[in-house]
């Protein structure tokens, strides 16, 4: 690793850093250096994109960089309430023991989480007003409201003595976002009038010509589809789409549907809207236990698992994995949602049981029921003409998105574009321009259980293992004098029991046994290795393939 920042940088620099986000779509984890101190900006998580990391869901960056450097960390500022970037707070905050800093709503979806992981108490959480300033060290940081597809949307406008930053989150310009409030364009003008150093902004859309369009659109279809549709409908999207909730509540009313919210993350995430203003039920809510009482026609779910997550309710409801509730041949189901890069694949499986239960499948390929919450084109190319910025830094983005944005940017005249990736250190200031100066360790942590692991983990290494070609186990009782006391027991998870019967498997086991002498019978390490060994080349004999296998040895 190449690191000249030990430990921050002086009051003549401004570094750009990000860990996680950059070159991907997802687990946001940004640093700003200045005058000895780091910010950070956003702590969010994203989830595995294929089966390579049994018993996984979730994965974080790994802040290993700032986590050393703590002393010099002021604060943590949430730039909105994605899972995206406030997801890892609760994992990764004991590292880091920094204040944290976030707008009303924000803090209220934290706190449920800080709560569950038994840190409410202990994290220091500050809630900023909307459009408010904090100071924290050298950082002057005001707060800019945007629209996207979550209440209170913040762009941060990051005021130093060497120059200020526009950081912008997730954003669009949606001209009638119906929940929240709208597009601060004056604080945007007012902000390019004294002058911007570097934006630093948003990428998802970059290839994507045109704007995003409103969500006022997307309800009245979302109406339409819902009055037409027969049997139960149900509704998949994205919890924290707040709007999307009251437009797809909005819609069971006009159709005379009651709604019942599926999955823990749109319980919780109604409450905080409830809780903070932003969303008044505009449709009758019943329990998941009542729904099978009622007529199919009169019912619509909201569900999670828009992505295919294995956990979440749709996926369970397609595996018939819920305790109460059980879609029917007829039923619809609407995804009110885009796919994001990376889960194809288990949305495709997903919509494929569906279907194969006799739903009707619709999706935003097929129907308008979905609008981005980031910016095309059009919108970047907007925001540019405003800030009118020296310098613009891509994130997140998967690579062809960050140059994409850079190309745009360049075509609107900023003087300089920097496409960079996690890990590397881009030098804002000082200087004719900005370069990457150095790369810094960065990677992935994944959550297993209550640990937290590196992906490289030999855990994962042994399970892929054991998923891809199975495993032998077996156990020998054994008395003192070496004695077999009852036959091995052998079990051959992932096998099967045609080619590997038991008989079979423990004639192997005791014929090896029997062929060691004394002095292996006296030594426990010796004897499991000398078993293992015999028995996994028979194994290998048998089915023409390397199988692992693991011997206990009992002495009683």
């Amino acid at each position: 690793m190449t690191d000249a920042f030990d430990p921050a940088p002086d009051a003549e620099s401004l570094y750009f850093l990000p860990l996680g986000g950059t070159g991907e779509i997802g687990m946001n984890l940004n640093l700003y250096g200045h005058d000895g101190q780091w910010l950070m900006v956003d702590l969010g998580i994203t989830f595995p994109e294929d089966s390579s990391l049994p018993g996984v869901e979730v994965l974080m960056p790994d802040p290993g960089f700032i986590e050393v450097r703590r002393g010099h960390l002021i604060g943590l500022v949430l730039t909105h309430g994605h899972e995206d970037h406030i997801g890892a707070v609760p994992y990764l905050w004991p590292r880091l023991r920094c204040p944290v800093y976030a707008t009303p709503f924000t803090a209220e979806l934290l706190r449920r989480k800080l709560a569950d992981a038994g840190l409410l108490e202990e994290v220091p959480l500050h809630e900023i007003p909307l459009s408010g300033h904090v100071r924290l060290g050298s950082f002057d940081i005001e707060l800019i409201s945007l629209t996207h597809s979550i209440p209170e949307p913040n762009a941060l406008a990051i005021r130093t003595s060497v120059g200020t930053v526009l950081h912008t989150g997730d954003w669009k310009i949606d001209p009638d976002p119906l929940i929240g409030d709208n597009f601060d364009e004056g604080a945007l003008r007012a902000l390019a009038r004294e002058g911007v150093l570097a934006l630093v902004g948003d990428s998802t859309n970059a290839m994507v010509e045109g704007r995003s369009g409103s969500e006022a659109e997307v309800r009245e279809n979302l109406a339409r589809l819902v009055r037409r549709a027969e049997g139960r409908v149900l509704v998949a999207c994205f919890a924290t789409n707040v709007a999307r909730l009251e437009s797809a509540m909005v819609a069971a009313r006009r159709a005379n549907r009651r709604v019942c919210l599926l999955g823990r993350s749109m319980q919780r995430i109604y409450e905080a809207a409830t809780l903070t203003g932003y969303l008044n039920s505009p449709a009758q809510l019943i329990s998941e236990r009542h729904v099978g009482y009622l007529p199919r026609e009169e019912v619509m779910i909201l569900a999670t698992g828009s992505q295919g997550e294995p956990r979440a309710a749709l996926p369970r409801l397609s595996r018939g994995e819920h305790r109460h509730i059980a879609l029917e041949s007829g039923d619809t189901v609407i995804f009110s949602s885009r796919v994001i890069p990376g889960n194809e694949r288990p949305i495709r499986r997903l919509q494929e049981r569906l279907r194969s239960m006799g739903a009707k499948v619709l999706t935003d390929g097929e129907v308008f029921v979905h609008v981005s919450g980031h910016p095309a084109r059009e919108e970047l190319t907007q925001m540019y003409r405003w800030i009118r910025p020296k310098i613009a830094v891509p994130v997140h983005g998967e690579p062809q998105h960050l140059r994409a944005h850079g190309q745009l940017a360049e075509s609107c005249q900023v003087p300089q574009s920097l496409v960079g990736l996690n890990g590397r250190m881009i030098r804002l200031a000082p200087g004719p321009k900005a370069e990457i100066v150095a790369e810094v360790e960065s990677g992935r942590l994944a959550l297993d259980g209550n640990r937290l692991l590196p992906l490289d983990a030999s855990a994962f290494k042994e399970r892929n293992r054991i998923a891809q070609g199975g495993i032998v186990l077996a156990t020998l009782v054994i008395d003192h004098r070496g004695t077999l006391l009852v036959p091995p027991r052998i079990t051959q998870p992932g096998l099967g029991d045609e080619d590997l019967a038991e008989d079979w498997l423990v004639n192997a086991v005791k014929t090896s046994y029997g062929q060691t002498g004394r002095a292996v019978r006296r030594d426990q390490e010796r004897l499991r290795e000398t078993l293992r060994i015999a028995l996994r080349r028979a194994v290998q004999k048998k089915l023409n393939k390397k199988v692992p296998v693991e011997v206990h040895v009992v002495r009683v």
